[in-house]
Order: C-alpha cells, then sequence, then structure tokens
C-alpha cells in the first residue's frame, strides 16, 4: 500500500490562535542543545486539525538567567494552577500529577526557521463540558 500526502500536509496554514481544550500527555525533565535542564510538557489538544493535535511548551529552569529561571517557574505554576493543582512555595516541582490533566492551552502563531507554527503562551482552567482531547499523540 502506497501512503500519500494529504492535502493539509502541504498547506502552511495554522490554526487560528486562541485557546484549545487539550489534555498533558506527558511531562518530563529533560537537557537543551545548549546543556540547560527544562521541563518539556506535551499537550494533546482537540478541535484543531490533526497535523496540530501536539504542541510541546519548554521551561528551562536550570542554566538559564535568574530572571530567566524565575519566570519559567511562574509559568509552570500556571499550568499547575490551570489543571486544579495548588503548588506551595518550598514544594518540589514533581511532574507526575500533570500527566492526564485537562486544561485549556492560548495558542499564538510563530515562526521557525521561517516556517509558521504555534507557541503555546498561556493556560486557563477547562471548564467542564465532557470534552476530552483523546487519541491524540
Amino acid at each position: 500500500m502506497t501512503r500519500r500526502f494529504e492535502p493539509g500536509d502541504i498547506t502552511d496554514e495554522v490554526p487560528v490562535e486562541g485557546y484549545y481544550p487539550g489534555v498533558i500527555r506527558s511531562a518530563r525533565w529533560r537537557e537543551s542543545e545548549r546543556g540547560s535542564r527544562m521541563i518539556q510538557v506535551l499537550y494533546a489538544l482537540s478541535d484543531v486539525a490533526p497535523a496540530y493535535g501536539c504542541v510541546a511548551e519548554y521551561f528551562v529552569l536550570e542554566g538559564a538567567s535568574e530572571r530567566g529561571a524565575a519566570m519559567a517557574r511562574r509559568r509552570m505554576v500556571e499550568v499547575f494552577r490551570a489543571c486544579g493543582l495548588e503548588p506551595q512555595a518550598g514544594d518540589a516541582i514533581s511532574l507526575g500529577p500533570l500527566v492526564g490533566r485537562e486544561l485549556l492551552v492560548r495558542l499564538e502563531h510563530d515562526e521557525y526557521r521561517g516556517r509558521p507554527r504555534l507557541r503555546v503562551v498561556g493556560h486557563r482552567e477547562l471548564e467542564s463540558d465532557g470534552k476530552e482531547a483523546e487519541g491524540l499523540c
């Protein structure tokens, strides 16, 4: 059987900016290209084209400037709160409780190496409406 490209694979059109329901499929520690420790969070999104059903967000917490690491921690707190979790000062950053949690993910347009892409810029609690981002990623 010959596999073929679909019309949606060829276009540079990205979904409109805004909030999308999603599920955190994974959250793990990684190392950046520059050797900095960071967290990668993978969101499975619904209500978007299949080619954009997964989006990753990165939080550089070690090896960044003090200000940069503080901003990344603050964004991580936003993710935890959007998932209904309340981290406290002094708590270890434990990623396990995030996996499988639902939230709204705000996406904006960005460009990488001359090509359009989506970038995560915010998070919000998901109002329960019964929708889930199943089967993505």
